[in-house]
């Protein structure tokens, strides 16, 4: 706190008591001002003998109520950089401006959603909400803008919109749905109609990776027989690696029904890793709408990390394109 310039109570120590639960590992720290305690916000993510410290408002904290008491954000001028913090960062995510954006697809990466939200202005703090374990998305966030003013109109904008096969839910985190008011119904026109085209570019299948996953290409029972199956595995390997360079096609797979009968996800769906972005783009060119066995062809791009963790059940055609194949 002394080190960003955060004691703003004047001299000596602005932390007055803490309770440490070691076995839990968190603890409450209690400041000796209001504007001090907003101020150790700004120190959410320090790396802390090693690993980085989350700080948050307790459960009970109550933003309408201590915006009365002093400043309920960090002050803008702290010195973060000198203990290897950047302003904007989760620590300004406090208040009653704050946003709740949930049921963001998993494939959604931390800059794509960014992008959709800067739709509206530049942030003034996010925070994507990841697994403990194993750092992937839970789905949800958090942000603030940096201009108050356009909160209701991104919450409009944004909220009961489809994103892939999920229904977005925006709004402010401590209330309900709120509508815009009437001098703002112009802008929020305006930036419905650029999240429109965002929402074309943010589908699955659209943003290019290095893995396609191709439909319409073998049967639950052509991959039953062992033999059959090697058949395939080679036919594709050959036959997908056509166009790109051969050596671009890094792995081939094609999940086979269980014997026991139960549902095996990605059954009927086959997956092509390439080395790099550029030979799957081509590959998909190439193969996309092709005829295999009196069938057209549906390539689109996959989530690589969903390939990588083995998760084929992801929703890869878009509604249409889904009941016209399925």
């Amino acid at each position: 706190m002394s080190v960003i310039g955060g004691n703003t109570a004047g001299p000596g120590d602005a932390v007055v008591n803490v309770y440490i639960n070691h076995e839990k590992k968190f603890a409450f720290v209690e400041m000796r001002s209001v504007e001090e305690a907003s101020n150790a916000m700004a120190l959410d993510g320090i790396i802390f003998e090693g690993a980085p410290v989350k700080v948050r408002r307790p459960t009970d904290y109550n933003p309408s109520l201590a915006a009365t008491l002093g400043p309920s954000q960090p002050n803008p001028n702290l010195n973060l950089a000198a203990v290897g913090l950047t302003s904007g960062s989760a620590g300004g995510l406090e208040g009653p401006d704050r946003i709740f954006v949930g049921g963001l697809p998993y494939y959604l990466t931390e800059a794509q959603i960014r992008e959709l939200l800067e739709s509206f202005g530049p942030l003034r703090g996010f925070d994507l909400v990841k697994d403990r374990e194993t750092g992937n998305s839970k789905g949800y966030a958090f942000c603030v803008y940096q201009d108050l003013s356009v909160t209701d109109i991104a919450c409009a904008a944004l909220n009961g919109i489809k994103m892939g096969d999920k229904t977005l839910t925006v709004r402010r985190a401590n209330q309900g749905a709120i509508q815009p008011k009437p001098e703002q119904e112009s802008v929020l026109l305006h930036v419905q109609q650029q999240i429109a085209l965002q929402r074309l570019i943010l589908q699955p299948g659209s943003l290019a990776t290095k893995v396609l996953c191709l439909t319409q290409v073998v049967t639950a029972d052509e991959l039953k027989d062992d033999e059959d199956y090697e058949d395939i595995m080679e036919d594709m390997r050959t036959e997908c690696g056509k166009f790109a360079l051969c050596r671009s096609l890094v792995k081939v797979v094609i999940p086979r029904p269980k014997p026991s009968g139960e549902p095996s996800p990605g059954v009927g769906k086959v997956f092509l890793e390439y080395a790099d972005v550029d030979s799957a783009t081509k590959a998909r060119s190439g193969l996309d709408g092709r005829k295999f066995g009196g069938n057209a062809v549906v390539a689109v791009f996959y989530p690589e990390n969903k390939f990588y963790q083995e998760e084929y059940d992801e929703l890869t055609e878009s509604p249409t394109v889904h009941n016209t194949y399925k």
